[in-house]
């Protein structure tokens, strides 16, 4: 059995002669648990707040979005449709038209967009839970559903046949747009809010979801044309393959985002968040860690009579400092071992409880990961090792040179 890890061992376990030695090892193996512990309920809390703050992504995005690489629409005719379709791993394809529209309800105005979609839409995007009241538009007539913002600020409910909400927008051509020739400047569809959709702040009043059809007329966009596409893959769908099909099919003319790049801000600026809040987090953990270090460094000074006596049965300078050294490691890891327990038990008892709130109605949101356990493990036993690295270097030549 190796020497060193033997002895280290003995030394773990064994109460020194000097009972601060003993409080101050306790103390530093406590510091572990409470660094290694924090940082995992830290790490768990946020990952709990990415998937609050990016659910909406789940619901609202499709897994894949097709753009024009130039120019607001891109021509997608009955058999770009039918070779789409039949590309492997794609569910359903939904045809968007999207542009900014005036709305006006009784003297009340906003500025949003309309987004004209067809019948495959509710097959790429659960509508219905986003549905905050009443219906879905039918197909083929005008009826809209608009986000609980816009509904608040034009003061508008549903089904109100007594006034219709009106959309507006420009009439294609140059020239000034005169007070006399608004009527001829503008093209007009008057419609009845069928249903008020809720998804979060930012977009409950970005959108007003009308007919495809509708929309056409609206804008006066061929038939032939869309602004996007919208598709729903199948489970474990190959987004690679698919993304080669569809530029081979669409001509490379198009860009293909899926739903993380269609929210690409918002992930890196969580991302970075995520970053920044370990490494504070950590440098925290680090400060407590490297008791370990002091506390290795007492045991070396009240041992400085055996490291004489183990320095001249053979044992050379180096495997004395490997005995300090796992003396550290192994403080390490008891610390991180406790810690790690202790963290996922809040954790469950957090997702079971919620004894934490943001509000008296919302548990404080995490999420349990074993990607968190493997970051807190290896962070702690890094710092660890590099603290009993440092310390055991007290155990020197001079040091037992100074015994004789």
């Amino acid at each position: 059995m190796n020497v060193s890890l033997y002895i280290a061992k003995r030394y773990l376990f064994a109460k020194s002669n000097k009972n601060a030695v003993n409080i101050i090892s306790r103390i530093a193996i406590v510091a572990v648990v409470i660094g290694s512990m924090a940082l995992f309920i830290v790490l768990s809390g946020f990952s709990g707040l990415r998937e609050f703050s990016t659910q909406f992504t789940n619901i609202f995005d499709a897994d894949l979005k097709i753009f024009p690489e130039t120019g607001k629409t891109f021509i997608f005719t009955d058999s770009i449709e039918k070779k789409i379709n039949s590309i492997e791993g794609i569910n359903h394809v939904s045809k968007i038209i999207e542009e900014r529209v005036f709305l006006n309800f009784k003297g009340k105005s906003h500025i949003t967009f309309i987004k004209g979609v067809d019948k495959n839409y509710p097959s790429v995007i659960a509508v219905d839970s986003i549905l905050y009241l009443k219906n879905w538009f039918s197909e083929n007539e005008n009826e809209v559903v608009i986000g609980l913002n816009t509904s608040a600020k034009l003061s508008l409910g549903v089904y109100d046949y007594s006034s219709l909400l009106e959309l507006y927008v420009p009439k294609p051509g140059a020239g000034q747009l005169l007070e006399l020739d608004l009527a001829k400047a503008f093209q007009k569809e008057a419609v009845i809010v069928s249903g008020i959709y809720r998804v979060n702040e930012a977009l409950d009043g970005k959108y007003v979801f009308a007919d495809i059809n509708l929309t056409r007329r609206l804008l006066s966009i061929p038939e032939n044309r869309v602004s996007s596409l919208e598709i729903k893959l199948k489970p474990n769908a190959n987004e690679g393959a698919i993304r080669s099909n569809l530029k081979e099919i669409l001509g490379g003319k198009v860009v293909i985002k899926n739903r993380i790049q269609q929210n690409d801000a918002l992930y890196k600026m969580l991302n970075v968040e995520n970053l920044f809040v370990y490494i504070f987090v950590s440098l925290i953990a680090a400060i407590a860690i490297f008791n370990i270090t002091g506390t290795i460094i007492m045991v070396i000074l009240e041992k400085k009579r055996t490291i004489k006596t183990l320095s001249s049965l053979g044992m050379t300078i180096q495997e004395i400092r490997k005995i300090f050294f796992l003396k550290g490691v192994f403080m390490t890891l008891v610390g991180v071992s406790i810690g790690l327990v202790l963290g996922v038990i809040t954790i469950l008892l957090q997702l079971q409880y919620g004894f934490v709130p943001i509000t008296p109605s919302l548990p404080y949101p995490v999420k349990f990961e074993f990607l968190n356990l493997l970051i807190v493990f290896i962070t702690i036993c890094v710092l660890g090792g590099l603290a009993s690295k440092i310390a055991a270097t007290k155990a020197s030549e001079k040091l037992i040179s100074d015994q004789k």
